[in-house]
Order: C-alpha cells, then structure tokens, then sequence
C-alpha cells in the first residue's frame, strides 16, 4: 500500500492480525462454497465451490489477508478484501454474476447451527452515525457532497441517482428514468396547482418535471453540494422551485402531496416514527404520498437491523433498509396513512445499477483525475456489483408506495 492509500484507507492498508479466526473462517467458507455455484480458485491451483469451468470465478490473490479480514469480520472484511485487492473476479466474470449467487443464498449460506454465534461476531451500529439533526446533516454530506463531477460520470443527464422504470426492454436509462419519476407524480396525484413537497431533493429532477406539470413545488436537502447544482438546474429548466437546505423534521405548512425518492434508507429506524409523523403532519386532508424505498424481507430485517455492514461503514453511513411490514406497522402506529397502491421496481434497479457501474468503469480516468484513487475505485464498483446482485436475487427489492388516509378514500 502506498502512503496515501494508508492514511486515507487505514481499515484497508492493516491486514487484520487473527490467526485464529482467520483459521475458523476458512473451515467455514469452504464447506459452504460446496454449496455455491462458483469457482473459488487459488494461486497454487487448488479450486472450491460448486461450480464448472463455465460458472462464475473469485480469484483469491491473497488467502492469508482475505481469511484475516473474513474471519475479522465477515460483513464488513469481505468488501474490504475487495477494496484491498485480496480477492477478485476472474477475468471472463463479471463482478455482479459473481456477488448474485452468494445473494440468493445469503439467509443460508452460514450454516444453520452456525447462525447462532451471529451476536457474537456482529458489530452494533455506532452510536455516532444515529439521524439525529445533527448526525442526519453528517451522514447525508458523506455520500452526496463526495463530488457533484464524480456522480456526473456515472449517471444520465438528469443526475437522478435511484432506480429507473424502464418501460420497454430497449429503454435508454434517461428516459426510463422519467418514467420513473411520472410514476411517482402519478401516484401522488400532482398536477398543476398542487403544493408539491419533495423531501430529499437529489440534483433536483423530479422537482423539475414537477414544476414543469404546473405544480408549486418545495423541495429540500441537507446536501450543499447537491442543492448547488439542482439550483442551476432549475434556472436552466426555466423552473420556479422553492428549495430549502433543511431536515425534514423542520418543515412546516401543508400540502397536497409528499413524494420521497429512496430517502427512508437514511432516516434510521429510531426516526421512522417521526419521518412519518411528520408527513402526517404537513399533509393536507385528501392528500396523497408517494414514497419509493428499498425494502428487504422481513425476516432479514429482523436479523440484521442491529448489526453494522460494509454499506453502512463505506458507502451509507447511517442506513437501514426497511421491510414492507415494518414501514405498515409504524404507519399504523404513529399515523393516519396506510399504503393503499404499490408497485415492485425490483429488477429495474439491478438492470439500472449495472448501466451505473459501466458507467463508472468507462469514465474512471476522468474520477481518477478528479482526486479518486484505486481502493476509491474497487469500493465503488463493489458497491455496484453488490447491490445489483442483490436485487437481481430478490434479495432486497424497491417499491413505489403511495400512502393515503383510509377515511378519505
């Protein structure tokens, strides 16, 4: 490791010293991929795993790092033996057909008696990445204010970084993007003349499209660097939108509609209560939300919603994914809505992920010569990969929810 990548990547640069874990990691990793339709191959020729010479290949460059880190902590040291170089696709793989089976596995792939010793090896959430005012403020800045450049890179034209709906299989991923976003207008019932709130603004394409219907749209952000650029997206548009840098607990007022895009994810399920009540608050009677949230089975919920990931420690400080009987119960418990319309965007993500990740790839020269240097690059495409993988399992899926108050139906 260079002296940059050290000082900038320490959890990266130090190989975790545990012998002895790293020894229990790798008894357990390879009766598992007998179970898993890939290739795990070594240096010195030795291969595991369920695969053929056709199946999906994770080259282990460095065994001895990747079983430290594993056995360091398996939710978090796999990415980070990405990110470090301990292990790689093969050459004919592509990272998310790599991550996909390991996904559609992922409530089994430690064996049953095994699960148990889970509290014991799980990291807790940090305390300092709770959404309170101020910890919401620092999470959202981590991510969103890396660099308006980089995202540019990577997304379409209209900088709206969440999944796509793609209308038909030949869709290019601008337009399917406002698919997207009409889905959502359309769900939450906005035409001209409705008083728009949007909570989370992103670079500000949805507030446009909105504005463009004729709405009277607000929007906020905690993110400075998106708030710039959506402000000088707006003026181009030809727009007038009322954006504020400001919390969602801050708001006041009322209004006909509420739309929130992936925006749930970075609340925390400490404030969901209040996320909620707080749309209750400021919805107007006969009003209407649409809300588009990632969302995992419940029972995985359940599991994990206490313990601390890769996601959470390098890309989303401070998230959570909900599932679908979680965001109901706190409806049903702190507010006047229910979800009375949904709609699975699913395989759309993953399908709008990979675009994202080629993307990525094919401009890294110019984020290299933004700043960005290879561990950047290798946690990034792993970020993608993952995530892609993910939602082509079914593993975590994202829905267009729109919540409505029963009695005014």
């Amino acid at each position: 490791m260079t002296q940059l990548a050290t000082a900038r990547w320490p959890g990266i640069a130090h190989t975790p010293r545990t012998p002895l874990k790293a020894r229990a990691a790798r008894a357990i990793l390879r009766p598992t991929a007998k179970h898993v339709p890939v290739r795990l191959t070594f240096s010195d020729g030795t291969v595991w795993g369920a695969g053929d010479a056709s199946s999906p290949e994770m080259r282990i460059v460095r065994p001895k790092a990747f079983f430290a880190r594993l056995g360091a902590g398996s939710k978090i040291g796999f990415g980070e033996a990405y990110m470090a170089g301990d292990w790689t696709a093969g050459p004919d793989t592509d990272l998310a057909d790599l991550l996909r089976p390991f996904a559609e596995r992922m409530a089994t792939i430690v064996p049953v008696p095994l699960q148990k010793f889970r509290v014991f090896v799980d990291e807790k959430l940090p305390h300092q990445q709770r959404n309170s005012l101020t910890g919401s403020k620092k999470n959202i800045e981590a991510h969103y204010d890396l660099s308006n450049d980089l995202f540019a890179q990577f997304l379409d034209p209209s900088m709206t970084y969440s999944a796509a709906w793609f209308a038909t299989p030949d869709q290019d991923l601008e337009a399917a993007q406002m698919h997207k976003i009409d889905g959502i207008l359309d769900q939450a019932g906005v035409t001209a003349g409705t008083r728009l709130l949007e909570i989370g603004s992103g670079w500000g394409a949805l507030a446009i499209r909105a504005a463009q219907r004729g709405a009277d749209v607000t929007t906020i952000t905690l993110s400075k660097e998106q708030a710039v650029l959506a402000e000088e997206r707006f003026a181009d548009a030809g727009v007038e939108v009322d954006l504020r840098l400001m919390d969602y607990r801050e708001v006041t007022g009322q209004y006909d509609a509420i739309v929130s895009v992936e925006m749930i994810e970075a609340v925390g399920e400490e404030y969901w209560p209040t996320y909620f009540a707080t749309i209750d608050r400021l919805l107007a009677p006969g009003g209407k939300v649409s809300i588009q949230a990632i969302t995992m089975a419940h029972h995985r919920y359940l599991a994990t919603r206490d313990s601390y990931g890769w996601i959470q420690k390098y890309i989303f400080p401070g998230g959570l994914i909900p599932s679908l009987e979680a965001i109901d119960h706190t409806l049903a418990d702190h507010t006047t809505l229910a979800v009375t319309d949904q709609r699975s965007l699913g395989q759309d993500y993953a399908r709008t992920l990979r675009q994202w990740r080629e993307r990525f790839n094919a401009n890294w020269a110019t984020i290299h010569d933004q700043g960005f240097d290879e561990t950047f690059r290798r946690m990034w495409e792993f970020y993608l990969a993952y995530c892609e993988a993910g939602f082509a399992a079914g593993y975590i899926d994202v829905f267009q929810l729109r919540m409505s108050r029963p009695s005014e139906v």
